[in-house]
């Protein structure tokens, strides 16, 4: 992303800059990084396509991988922040990794290095980084932070995976659709107009819109496309998304699984902070911001009773954060004292749930949804061609 600056140069003068930046902190930092004086920044308008989602995102599990074979190979750590730096394309990403090295350099720590730029590092991954600053095991947590969104990733990319077949069929089936209502439909009604054929209702209401749109094609098609426009702007708005989720946590059969899937991400969550050397408190704040918002009122509740000194397991059943799985082995996890595997454990027997759920969902919806279009194409041609069944019939 690209800003434009004003700043006081090292000798004195005023100059505006241009810089690639992932956000307003690193264009500032670059800029100071050199000797200049910032009086304002702004960021500079650019046209993106409604389906890309506007700013590149930071590859931070790269990077975390990345860095953790540089430190196990025995490189410094600003050493091989620099070094990253320096293979980066993007230049934006360049830029953020050499701001993120000069801070460094200047006696800071890692941790407040990355809390400098929130769009890049989350205040997960910087509470992971200031946990390991305190026992000097940086690796370790990086190698756990790793681990933990590879986990979430692979179920991510399940859910991906059952979506394709279906959105394949959803596509195939509309443009099959658009072809019978925009090429096929609007002949068959010149035929029968000329004809002066009597038709049934159906028949007279599906040739009509043959009728339309070949008589005012343009529109028509000017008006799908726009409706297709607006689906899709209207899909990345953060209020619609919000309501969408609203109606499919109500759901009774999807909203189970919807909260089963958050409560797997949450624990796992938390499992990692606690292993970590994150404190119980903090990391239950933390993960709240990874809950729908019913979930994070209770959370609230619950960490309010924890603080109180009542048992996590019983604190989190009274809220309704719990399965009977995950209440008893939460149980056992206090009586061991080791929360943090036994949580993460919580969360892959969830999702090894999810995933089964998800496999017979698909088996089920595939042929349910080939059916639907056929049955809805098959209406069309069926609709077309009765004024010729009847015709047949007649003759005979």
């Amino acid at each position: 992303m690209r800003f434009e600056l004003k700043a006081v140069s090292p000798d004195g003068r005023v100059e505006s800059l241009e810089l690639h930046g992932l956000d307003q902190a690193s264009a500032v930092q670059q800029a100071e990084s050199r000797g200049y004086t910032v009086l304002g920044v702004r960021a500079r308008a650019g046209l993106a396509a409604p389906w890309r989602g506007g700013q590149a995102r930071f590859p931070l599990v790269l990077f975390s991988q990345e860095l953790l074979v540089l430190l196990k190979a025995g490189l410094p750590l600003v050493e091989s922040i620099e070094t990253l730096a320096e293979r980066e394309r993007r230049s934006e990403f360049r830029a953020l990794l050499a701001s993120v090295a000069s801070i460094l350099r200047q006696g800071n720590s890692l941790s407040s290095a990355l809390q400098q730029f929130p769009l890049a590092f989350p205040p997960l991954y910087v509470s992971t980084v200031q946990a390991s600053e305190k026992t000097s095991d940086l690796a370790p947590a990086l190698g756990r932070y790793v681990a933990y969104q590879n986990q979430l990733e692979a179920i991510r990319k399940r859910l991906v995976n059952a979506a394709i077949y279906p959105a394949l069929l959803v596509g195939v089936g509309g443009l099959v659709l658009l072809f019978l209502l925009l090429y096929v439909v609007p002949r068959f009604s010149r035929i029968y107009e000329e004809r002066n054929v009597d038709l049934p209702v159906f028949s007279k209401l599906l040739l009509s819109w043959g009728q339309l749109a070949e008589g005012h094609g343009a529109l028509v098609i000017g008006s799908l496309a726009g409706l297709v426009i607006a689906a899709v702007y209207a899909l990345r708005n953060a209020q619609v998304k919000a309501r969408i989720g609203n109606v499919l946590w109500k759901l009774p059969a999807i909203g189970e699984r919807l909260k089963l899937y958050q409560l797997a991400r949450f624990y796992r969550t938390i499992g990692m902070l606690l292993k970590g050397g994150t404190p119980l408190p903090t990391a239950l704040q933390m993960g709240a911001e990874l809950l729908h918002p019913l979930l994070r009122a209770r959370l609230a509740m619950a960490s309010r009773a924890v603080n109180e000194g009542h048992p996590v397991s019983e604190a989190m059943e009274a809220n309704g954060l719990t399965t009977i799985i995950a209440l008893r082995m939460l149980a056992v996890g206090e009586k061991s004292g080791n929360m943090g595997e036994m949580m993460e454990r919580i969360a892959e027997f969830h999702d090894e749930e999810i995933a089964r759920w998800i496999d017979w969902f698909v088996r089920l919806f595939e042929p349910l949804l080939m059916a639907a279009i056929g049955l809805v194409i098959g209406a069309i041609v069926v609709l077309m061609y009765m004024p010729i069944f009847e015709l047949a019939g007649s003759l005979k």
